[in-house]
């Protein structure tokens, strides 16, 4: 009735499977996308509520409710909550599987908890928690190394932002004071 983790039926990776529950709530999912498509967001949002109220783990519905909340309300809170509560799942289901690896994140049943991944980290970057956020890449990286989202270089973005990457006047600092020699001896 939870969230586990299987061995990919091509043998490459793991899997995460949902519990029967969500994957009941397929057919409800595809309404609620064509609603959200239709612009009907505050009906989409009742209806995904609805879904977790009978399916708690429920992956797609915590990403889509964060994208919504993102998008919709500017609620950074409320989406980190959701996009939170996908990951934890995920990361749960792995834990008690002892962390088998890899997990591909170009697999159907992995990609939405590595979105939630993906959305965690971006809204725990726009609240300024720089170190939590690079915990949560790395951990993504550690289950799907080959990095086809391209994560990583996520790390040096959250670390150097606002910082001056390269000063030149560092970089070079012989040749500036030939430099300013040279220019000294023209005057």
């Amino acid at each position: 009735m939870t969230l586990s983790v299987r061995r990919a039926k091509s043998g490459n990776g793991w899997t995460l499977v949902p519990p029967r529950a969500a994957r009941d709530c397929a057919e409800d999912l595809d309404e609620v996308r064509a609603m959200i498509a239709a612009g009907e967001t505050d009906i989409a949002i009742d209806e995904l509520r609805w879904l977790l109220g009978n399916c708690h783990e429920l992956l797609d519905a915590h990403f889509l409710l964060g994208q919504l909340a993102v998008e919709a309300d500017n609620d950074l809170p409320l989406a980190r909550g959701h996009f939170g509560i996908g990951y934890q799942l995920g990361m749960k289901a792995l834990r008690k599987a002892k962390r088998p690896k890899p997990v591909p994140v170009l697999h159907p049943a992995n990609r939405t908890f590595f979105d939630c991944g993906r959305g965690l980290v971006w809204c725990l970057h726009e609240l300024k928690k720089p170190k939590m956020a690079i915990e949560i890449v790395e951990q993504l990286l550690e289950l799907d190394p080959t990095d086809p989202l391209g994560l990583a270089s996520w790390i040096d973005e959250i670390r150097t932002e606002g910082l001056t990457v390269v000063h030149l006047g560092t970089l070079f600092p012989k040749g500036k004071a030939e430099s300013e020699k040279r220019k000294q001896a023209d005057e």
